[in-house]
């Protein structure tokens, strides 16, 4: 059976998840050979979303570009010009992800998920990252400081308004 480029992208995602959780890579290292594979395959994000599978493809696809930005931006020193550049980029890559979040959750009509605030190291990110688990998704958990989103969850009575330790708690609270 031939994989088309989607499922590749996401069987690779996969197999470098799990290098990271053994140990096999630092977050950098990740972060890195994510958006390497991306500018390799010649992937683009789908442009209608009408399914659970394009929705996360297109979520993975802008969280590795903006990811890559940031990594990139923390790198330079503050005053270094292209440091404003990469965070541009950083904020528009974002609000893609977020704008194919809040799809996805129509496309579920809200049936599987839940959310909830995370506890979180980053004083900037403190009573603002949210963590959306997919029930019905294994392994599928998506993050946003969205208030558009998070207006949404409340609404359909799918956020907790309490804090928790993330599922990849140990990824997120990992600087860059």
């Amino acid at each position: 059976m031939i994989l088309s480029k989607f499922d590749q992208f996401l069987i690779h995602r996969q197999s470098l998840i799990e290098q990271y959780t053994k140990g096999d890579m630092t977050k950098d290292e990740f972060i890195e050979a994510n958006y390497v594979y991306i500018n390799s395959s010649d992937l683009v994000p789908f442009k209608k979303i009408d399914n659970v599978k394009k929705a996360i493809f297109n979520y993975q696809y802008y969280n590795a570009i903006a990811k890559y930005n940031q990594k990139r931006a923390h790198e330079l020193n503050s005053r270094h010009g292209a440091r404003e550049d990469y965070l541009e980029q950083v904020n528009y890559f974002y609000s893609k992800k977020d704008h194919v979040t809040e799809k996805l959750l129509k496309l579920l009509d809200f049936n599987g998920v839940e959310a909830y605030f995370v506890k979180v190291n980053s004083p900037a990110l403190k009573g603002k990252l949210f963590e959306i688990v997919l029930k019905d998704y294994e392994g599928l958990i998506l993050h946003s400081k969205n208030e558009n989103i998070l207006s949404m969850l409340i609404r359909e009575n799918v956020f907790k308004n309490e804090v928790r330790r993330s599922l990849v708690d140990e990824y997120i609270n990992k600087k860059y």
